[in-house]
């Protein structure tokens, strides 16, 4: 082995080394690792969403050309259909994508600094909360850590949420980072989601917990008090 060569295992360990602390805070975020809020760049991307969430805010509910276009600037993806009563909080915006026919009720807040999801046809009742930083549990540690400069800072991290199809929450759900809720689920009113939710489940709490599963016997049609003269359509028939 030459003199200045290394083995095999500390060279891998320092070409980690040297690429975190090559990498930019953004790529710090979407790696999962801490990374620095007050970076100019990523100040700069939710001054911006934070402005355009006032703008937004100020529309009238018919502006829905205005409302569109502001959208259109916040928001990662979105699909056709979707409706925001607001006000609406995004914190990155960019980093949240929303799928077709969604509806949030008033007070919407997003803090998306790391990636969310949100499947179609989901409605949101009034205040739900998706938040995905954490921060360190020793007090200490939340107000300094040390990056790789030498520089005394405050440090978070962050995990994605993801949301599936057709779920509906509450008023005044709380959805944690790294979450997972699967298709089809009902959230309670005022539940704080820690942990992912299996599809086609109701549940609540806090924290929150599954409740039972949701069949064919949760049908309007077995609710004929509540359905009036109204008709459940059958479902479409199954692809090939």
């Amino acid at each position: 082995m030459n003199p200045g060569s290394e083995a095999p295992g500390k060279q891998a360990e320092s070409i980690r080394s040297e690429r975190k602390h090559t990498m930019t805070e953004d790529e710090k975020r979407r790696a999962g690792v801490l990374f620095f809020p007050g970076d100019p760049e990523l100040k700069e991307i939710k001054r911006r969403t934070h402005n355009l969430n006032l703008d937004y805010n100020a529309t009238y509910e018919d502006e829905v050309e205005k409302r569109a276009a502001i959208l259109a600037e916040i928001l990662g993806d979105l699909g056709e259909g979707s409706f925001f009563q607001g006000p609406i909080t995004f914190h990155y915006g960019k980093h949240t994508h929303i799928g077709k026919r969604f509806f949030g009720n008033f007070n919407l807040t997003v803090q998306d600094d790391a990636d969310v999801y949100i499947g179609d046809d989901c409605n949101f009742g009034p205040n739900v909360t998706i938040v995905t930083p954490l921060h360190p549990m020793v007090a200490a540690e939340r107000t300094r850590l040390r990056t790789a400069d030498g520089t005394e800072r405050r440090l978070c991290w962050a995990r994605p949420v993801r949301i599936g199809n057709q779920c509906w929450f509450g008023a005044g759900v709380t959805v944690c980072p790294g979450v997972t809720v699967g298709d089809g689920c009902v959230i309670g009113a005022g539940s704080v989601v820690t942990r992912d939710i299996p599809a086609n489940s109701f549940a609540a709490g806090v924290p929150c917990r599954v409740i039972r599963p949701i069949t064919e016997a949760d049908s309007m049609k077995y609710r004929p008090d509540i359905l009036a003269d109204n008709t459940v359509p059958e479902p479409p028939p199954a692809a090939d």
